[in-house]
């Protein structure tokens, strides 16, 4: 009688196959010659591979498999990427005397969330949003269904200031693999409407920010109805 497989060894075998290390120098371009107050990163975390239960997946990103297990990698969406690749990113060439950096995180990634903010020059503040998907996914210990955006600080708070009045909690259902909620960067870009701004592995393009990724499309996206941004943003693709 043939063994039925679970699972967890189909996704394995599957996993082997499809995983690579991915030094971020070999994948990037290189980071804009300008310095910049507010910078916003979403990293591709590296998870060695493990399985993660993704309810988003569709069928026909299980092809191949003998169950439909919905479950997903990080990696079989797109490149991730070592947190020690990741600190070699010189994130402080682009950074302003004073600059907040706000970095998105998942709860297994925490800690090294925080260690590569300070590789990167900065100070770990405090958490400047959490977003709840308003659905669960599976967990160690209590099901998951947040995630965290932290904020780091170089020097001072830079001014001017703007709103004031930013809300931390996002409850906005999730959209597909790694998408993030537009409202986060549409609450920094009212808490620091007049400063130089980019965001990191971008896969948007927004009105007044610069752009630095693998999959950043032509066309801009309009966040807020001011007339302060400018509109010789810069896009840096590979």
């Amino acid at each position: 009688m043939k063994a039925v497989k679970s699972g967890y060894e189909i996704y394995n075998a599957e996993a082997k196959k499809r995983r690579k290390i991915n030094p971020l120098s070999e994948m990037y371009p290189p980071l804009p010659n300008k310095k910049y107050a507010i910078i916003y990163a979403d990293p591709p975390w590296d998870y060695g591979g493990k399985m993660q239960y993704d309810k988003s997946s569709i069928k026909s990103e299980n092809v191949g498999f003998e169950k439909n297990i919905f479950i997903s990698s990080a990696d079989f969406k797109y490149p991730t990427v070592k947190l020690n690749h990741l600190k070699e990113l010189d994130v402080s060439s682009i950074a302003d005397d004073d600059c907040l950096l706000f970095m998105w995180t998942t709860g297994p990634h925490l800690a090294n969330s925080i260690e590569l903010g300070e590789a990167w020059g900065f100070e770990y503040k405090t958490i400047a949003f959490v977003w709840d998907k308003m659905t669960h996914n599976p967990g160690r210990y209590t099901l998951s269904q947040t995630e965290l955006c932290l904020v780091f600080k170089k020097g001072k708070i830079p001014t001017p200031r703007g709103a004031r009045n930013i809300r931390q909690l996002i409850t906005i259902k999730r959209g597909t693999h790694s998408e993030k909620p537009e409202k986060v960067i549409e609450g920094i870009t009212k808490m620091f409407p007049e400063q130089d701004k980019i965001e990191l592995f971008a896969r948007k393009n927004y009105h007044g920010w610069d752009n630095w990724g693998l999959e950043i499309p032509d066309s801009k996206i309009e966040i807020l109805s001011q007339e302060k941004f400018s509109s010789e943003s810069v896009l840096i693709s590979k």
